[in-house]
C-alpha cells in the first residue's frame, strides 16, 4: 500500500469556536471522549503549540499501547491536529463557525509511511490490521465527535 487511508465526519456543537477549539486542543482531556485513546499527557512543559510532544495511551480489549505525537497544527479557533509516530497518521480537528455554533469536524489521515511501518511491523497480517485501524477510525470519529458534543454542550 501506497496511498493514504483517509475519513472525515463532522458534527455541529452549540458553543462558540474558540471553546470548541480551546478544549480539543487540550489532549489532557482526550479519555472524556476517546473511545480507544484513554488519556494523553504533554511532555513537561509543552502544549498545545506546533512543535509540542505528548504521549497517548491506548486500550482496547485485546491490548493497551502507547504512542508519540507532534503538533503539527494549532491554528487557534480554527485547527488543531497532530501527527503520530510521527508521520504515520495524522489527526486534525478542524473548527468552523456555524449557524447555531460551530462545525467540529474530526479527521483522520493514515500515511503511507504508516503503512509501511505496519508492513515492517506486522508482516503478513499487515492489512489485516491496517483495515483494523481503518474500521476502528470510521467508527470512531463519530462517537467521539458525539462525545465531544455531549462534553462541551453539558448535555
Amino acid at each position: 500500500m501506497t496511498e493514504s487511508l483517509t475519513f472525515a465526519d463532522s458534527i455541529l456543537v452549540k458553543a462558540d469556536p474558540a471553546t470548541v477549539y480551546k478544549t480539543v486542543s487540550d489532549v489532557t482531556r482526550t479519555g472524556e471522549w476517546s473511545p480507544i485513546c484513554k488519556e494523553c499527557w504533554w511532555d513537561e512543559g509543552d502544549g498545545p503549540r506546533v512543535g509540542a510532544w505528548f504521549t497517548g495511551r491506548n486500550v482496547t480489549p485485546d491490548r493497551e499501547w502507547q504512542t508519540r505525537s507532534q503538533v503539527v497544527v494549532a491554528d487557534e479557533g480554527r485547527a488543531f491536529g497532530w501527527s503520530v509516530g510521527p508521520g504515520r497518521v495524522h489527526w486534525t480537528y478542524s473548527v468552523e463557525e456555524a449557524e447555531g455554533g460551530t462545525l467540529l469536524t474530526e479527521s483522520w489521515d493514515f500515511l503511507p509511511e504508516g503503512q509501511a511501518f505496519f508492513d515492517e511491523k506486522y508482516g503478513d497480517q499487515a492489512a489485516e490490521q491496517v483495515a483494523e485501524r481503518t474500521a476502528a477510525a470510521r467508527a470512531g470519529i463519530p462517537e467521539t465527535l458525539a462525545a465531544i458534543k455531549k462534553v462541551i454542550e453539558g448535555a
